[in-house]
């Protein structure tokens, strides 16, 4: 269970600075106006209830009151899908006291010295800002309340606010437009000593809000990265290797230089990071269509390299024979495996695998670049902004200060867009062509070249004894590395449960050498592990006789807290045991779990799983067809992600959203690796879930006493081994490959 719960993206989030020290920072508007420039460190690990806080940096965040009354609000973060383009901005509105019909919100473009960090990953907005977000509103307000207090005469004590407005014991009041100014002039205040509002008085957080975007969405505004233009822009295709990793031996550049409408085409030189620049040939044109149309004549001689000998099929003929052998090393090893699985009255061995998985985010990957006078200037929607900056500078070889990135809306993310390849692109060939140049990706670039959710295998051992009890759990995994690091969100935790859970248990791992770029998708390393674990844990409840919901409340236990290994950002905090139990008493009250009579070839699966601070315990039911096509009737879904939920509609559509995705995933089709380069190319191929494959999804909160989290990616986990048990219910056979495979669950 390790940095499952935490960092999503683990290296690639930008890590916090030296600063310890909040201060805010109050400059006067022309025309009466103030801007609250708050400047708030993180306090995500003290929230979620570390001992201490790791190395923070600045958060900022501020307010923009005109005379009007109007106030605006600028969110820092990228807007990914995930809603934090409310969100953010209502934790501030509800301690400024303002209503939210008189607030208008602002995307902020990167600026480190100003905002901090500034990402969108591992469902870490929420515990990086709850409590510093409402600090600037809060600091806000009592500046306000200052200036009112000084006008009037009378201690700030005699004075409230709401709904904009200021008013003393007197009746009197005063619009915060009209205070503006003044309250520019007042005292700052300590950030640390404001008072916060009971939540019993929230009248914005809690309240079920649209997307501020959504009205724009609907009508089809520019948003998005693929809406960009700007003056004098070309269009830009780029055609890298099939095979990861191939460099260009030489090209037809001179006959395509010669077609109608090209501007220009050349080789363009990259290095041996996949993160960043890599070999290929730009076309540079008038509009897209041509571009694309010309790569249709190019002609490479490709230096394809070692990657071309790789395949999944040699993967998995490689990891088989591994899995007969000991592992390499071993990540835990508690008590004596061998000795307990020879005293169990039952044994249960079965291998797991999963494929990679391409993000097929709907927004293909695209970046407007122009490069003059020494500077870049980028138009990306890029989940990680900051990074992407520090590429573009090195690449190009300019200071990090003469880089301005514009975040625009994101068409999706899922981990995709933190790596900024395509950022570097656009910029590299806007500074060749000389000229603003828009770069898109076609839907086969998007999944030809992506960084894969990698590909993984578990060979696995359970023992329970005559009552039933789980004894012995041994797990062999089979995984990847560059050289002698793992490859990125491929790596298992030595606390995965039921580990701690389970005195004789041990976790061994081996490495298959890989050439093909991998990277976080939604809920990375969680993803895949929820599916192997807990469908494992599903055979050894049926192998015991026992109710797979009573089976893994036993193998809970009481409430324990569990310690999980320090994460890239510091202490995590540790496994509930008693936060996990709610959850799946929960779901299973909901879904009337054991209560139902289902007809022939329906089935009902259940399992929970923890990752990035939150508890999710879910239930699917599916009906299997003769044919072996899978229906989804129905899923539902327990979580404990802390005391408040900021925004509730948002907040049921992420988790929604999420089982959606992992279902997809399950039933659709993984990408495949032949002779280094991937097979599938377009939806028709890696089949995403459409609208008619989509159950309902029924969501419950269980609000506990903790902190808030985020929700984005640990609703996705569970219900890939939910669906996969319910399969099992409904037909006798056991999923232990994915995708699901319609040709094996075919009746007789």
């Amino acid at each position: 269970m390790l940095a499952n719960r935490v960092a999503a993206a683990d290296a690639a989030l930008p890590h916090r600075g030296p600063s310890r020290r909040a201060f805010l920072k109050v400059s006067a508007l022309a025309a009466g106006g103030v801007l609250f420039h708050a400047v708030v460190p993180a306090t995500a690990y003290a929230a979620a209830g570390a001992d201490t806080a790791p190395s923070t940096a600045t958060l900022n965040a501020f307010v923009r009151i005109a005379p009007d009354g109007i106030v605006t609000i600028t969110s820092k973060n990228p807007e990914i899908g995930q809603g934090i383009k409310t969100m953010l901005p209502m934790l501030i509105a509800e301690e400024l006291d303002v209503d939210w019909k008189d607030v208008r919100i602002q995307q902020a473009d990167l600026d480190p010295a100003k905002y901090g960090e500034q990402f969108a990953g591992g469902s870490m907005a929420t515990p990086l800002n709850w409590d510093p977000m409402r600090r600037v509103g809060a600091a806000a307000r009592q500046m306000l309340v200052a200036a009112a207090a000084q006008t009037w005469g009378v201690p700030p004590t005699a004075c409230r606010t709401g709904s904009g407005m200021v008013r003393d014991t007197y009746g009197r009041s005063i619009s915060y437009g009209a205070l503006a100014a003044k309250a520019a002039t007042m005292p700052v205040p300590d950030l640390e000593t404001v008072t916060l509002k009971d939540p019993s008085q929230y009248k914005i957080i809690g309240q079920p809000l649209h997307g501020v975007d959504n009205p724009l969405i609907v009508k089809g505004k520019p948003l998005f990265g693929i809406d960009v233009t700007v003056p004098g822009m070309r269009y830009a295709v780029f055609q890298k290797c099939p095979v990861f990793g191939g460099k260009v031996a030489g090209a037809n550049i001179d006959a395509i230089k010669s077609l109608p409408g090209i501007r220009d085409a050349f080789i363009v030189k990259g290095g041996d990071n996949m993160q960043g620049l890599r070999d290929g040939v730009a076309i540079v044109a008038d509009n897209w269509w041509t571009a694309n149309r010309a790569r249709d004549k190019l002609q490479i001689n490709w230096d394809e390299g070692a990657t071309a000998t790789q395949s999944s099929a040699g993967f998995a003929t490689a990891a088989a024979d591994l899995g007969k052998q000991r592992p390499a090393q071993f990540l835990r090893r508690d008590g004596d495996v061998a000795s307990a699985m020879g005293r169990a009255a039952h044994v249960v061995e079965a291998a797991y695998s999963y494929p990679f998985l391409a993000h097929i985010d709907m927004e293909p990957q695209n970046c407007t670049a122009r490069v003059r006078d020494g500077k870049v200037e980028i138009w990306a929607p890029t989940q990680n902004p900051g990074p992407g900056a520090k590429l573009v500078a090195s690449t190009l070889g300019v200071p990090l200060k003469a880089v301005t990135v514009h975040m625009t809306r994101c068409g999706g993310g899922f981990g995709r867009r933190l790596r900024n390849d395509f950022m570097v692109e656009a910029a590299w060939i806007a500074k060749q062509a000389g000229t603003p140049v828009k770069l898109l990706w076609t839907r086969p670039d998007d999944i030809q070249h992506d960084f894969y959710r990698p590909a993984g295998f578990h060979f696995l051992k359970g023992g329970v004894d005559e009552s039933g009890k789980l004894i012995a759990f041994s797990d062999h995994f089979v995984t990847f590395a560059h050289g002698n690091e793992i490859a990125d969100s491929a790596t298992m935790s030595p606390t995965e449960f039921p580990a701690q859970l389970v005195r004789d248990l041990e976790y061994g791992q081996s490495l298959l050498q890989l050439g093909v770029p991998t990277g976080p998708m939604r809920a990375p390393r969680s993803n895949a592990l929820a599916f192997v674990f807990q469908s494992f844990l599903d055979e050894l409840a049926h192998a015991a006789g026992k109710d797979p919901v009573e089976f893994r409340l036993a193998v809970l236990g009481e409430r324990r807290l569990l310690p999980n290994p320090p994460g890239p950002r510091g202490p995590t905090p540790p496994f509930d045991t008693g936060r996990m139990r709610g959850v799946l008493e929960l779901v299973a009250e909901k879904s009337r779990w054991g209560k139902q009579a289902l007809p022939a070839r329906s089935g009902m699966g259940v399992a929970f799983y923890f990752s990035h601070l939150g508890y999710f315990a879910e239930v699917v039911q599916a009906t299997v067809a003769a044919a072996g096509t899978v229906k989804l009737d129905k899923a539902w879904i327990a979580a404990d992600v802390g005391h408040q939920i900021i925004n509730p509609s948002n907040a049921e559509n992420q988790v929604q959203g999420a089982a959606l995705d992992g279902l997809g995933a399950s039933l659709g089709q993984g990408i495949t690796i032949d002779r280094g380069r991937v097979v599938q190319a377009n939806f028709d191929t890696v089949r995403p879930l459409r609208m008619n494959q989509a159950p309902p999804v029924e969501v419950h909160f269980l609000v506990t006493d903790n902190p808030p989290t985020g929700l984005g990616e640990p609703a996705l986990p569970p219900v890939i081994p939910a669906l996969c048990n319910a399969i099992f219910a409904a037909t006798g056979k056991r999923i232990r490959k994915l995708p699901i495979d319609p040709k094996e669950l075919r009746s007789a």
